[in-house]
């Protein structure tokens, strides 16, 4: 019996010596917690050359976010000391009069002011450090109904920081920002030669869950808009795709009273090269990076169309991502909600690599690089909001901003 008992003791702790390999849930550089989030829920950060930061609150997203008229939300804050903010550029451009829902037309609307923000889903600095806040015109109701835009509500709005002040306003036609569209993110490419008045262009990405996805084109010069890769496959949700996020796989709530669906939002994320010859997209419905000549984009001619679509590459599997940014080493980083973990693409070689990795991080919804040469992004956890099964609110305040110093001294790229 001592012999048996004996050999159960060194065999026992022989077993407690062996030691398996254990996923330690961290990779790459540490990440640094950098602003906390008590108030409004956030999606947007970008960080201006003297260190500013500024995000934003859609309260197409999140009906707390949504400004009813009597109670002072802001949809755009500058991020100060403490973890304060303020609206941005000021509380009156914030507080459309009546709110942010026009209930006078049936159904209810977006309010249609082109003076005031409706409804902000990004914030970002172009190359001349200008804020350009990307409306979509569109919020939800109490019950947590999305309201269809109304011309005046989606625009592009530029700031000068200098004066805080608003220095120009391109307003989108409902031929380019339809009513059930919501535009999601907005790059920047300042180059003479991108358009005829050489002031630049814009590219933004069209989300929309009911609508149909695309990307928009705009000269920052004419302040005209088109659309390109309309609807097609690429820029659409992936049928049937369900991501997980912390072990728990997510289905769509598409709104009050309807049946759940898989992820549906189409082309959200988009970065370009260092360069500016080729635009990345990415729908938060699917796992594919896809990229375009943005030569393609910019024309309108009567074969633009064709030529744009011919031209589309699936640089291939990226992960499930929202927010993309680009830096100097042209690397195309974008948030890798499976793995808690942010990933880059790096055109040179066509792989995917990972660049960090820490159990805080959820949902990364945007990014931005600063100039010290850091990858600032949001977690704000929309993967535990009321719009994904089983549709109750289990998100936890505060969310957070971090950041991440970037690798081969990386920093901001600026295309001027």
């Amino acid at each position: 019996m001592k012999t048996l008992l004996g050999i159960a003791a060194a065999f026992a702790t022989l077993l407690s010596a062996q030691q398996l390999v254990t996923d330690s849930g961290t990779a790459g550089p540490p990440i640094e917690l950098f602003h906390l989030y008590y108030d409004q829920w956030p999606t947007g950060i970008t960080v201006a050359k003297n260190g500013r930061k500024f995000s934003n609150y859609p309260p197409g997203l999140d009906k707390n976010n949504t400004n009813d008229g009597t109670n002072n939300k802001y949809t755009v804050a500058e991020l100060l000391v403490n973890n304060t903010e303020r609206a941005y550029p000021s509380a009156e451009f914030n507080n459309p009069p009546g709110g942010a829902i026009n209930y006078s037309t049936y159904p209810a609307t977006g309010a249609n002011y082109n003076n005031y923000l409706i409804g902000v889903q990004s914030v970002v600095l172009d190359p001349l450090d200008r804020l350009w806040i990307l409306d979509t015109g569109r919020a939800l109701t109490p019950n947590g109904t999305l309201v269809a835009s109304s011309y005046g509500g989606p625009k592009l709005v530029a700031v000068d920081l200098t004066s805080d002040s608003v220095i120009q306003t391109i307003v989108f036609p409902p031929t380019v920002a339809y009513p059930d569209s919501y535009l999601n993110d907005v790059r920047f490419d300042l180059r003479p030669s991108s358009t005829a008045t050489g002031k630049g262009v814009a590219y933004i990405t069209d989300s929309s869950s009911e609508g149909r996805n695309g990307i928009i084109i705009v000269d920052l010069g004419t302040g005209e808009s088109w659309r390109h890769l309309d609807g097609i496959a690429e820029v659409r949700s992936e049928r049937g795709f369900v991501p997980y996020v912390w072990g728990t796989p997510l289905y769509y709530i598409p709104g009050p009273g309807l049946p759940l669906s898989t992820v549906p939002l189409g082309a959200d994320g988009i970065a370009l090269s260092s360069d500016g010859e080729e635009l990345f997209w990415g729908p938060v419905g699917g796992r594919y990076l896809y990229s375009v000549p943005t030569l393609r984009l910019r024309a309108r001619d009567q074969y633009s169309e064709l030529l744009a679509q011919a031209a589309v590459v699936n640089r291939g599997q990226r992960g499930v991502s929202d927010g993309f940014e680009t830096d100097t080493n042209n690397f195309v980083y974008a948030g890798n909600m499976e793995q808690n973990a942010i990933s880059f693409y790096n055109p040179a070689n066509a792989t995917t690599t990972l660049f960090v990795r820490d159990p805080r991080i959820n949902w990364v919804d945007t990014m931005s690089i600063a100039n010290d040469g850091y990858l600032y992004f949001t977690v704000n956890q929309l993967c535990f909001s009321s719009g994904f099964f089983p549709g109750t609110d289990r998100r936890v305040r505060p969310f957070a901003l971090f950041r991440a110093k970037l690798p081969g001294n990386g920093t901001r790229v600026s295309l001027t």
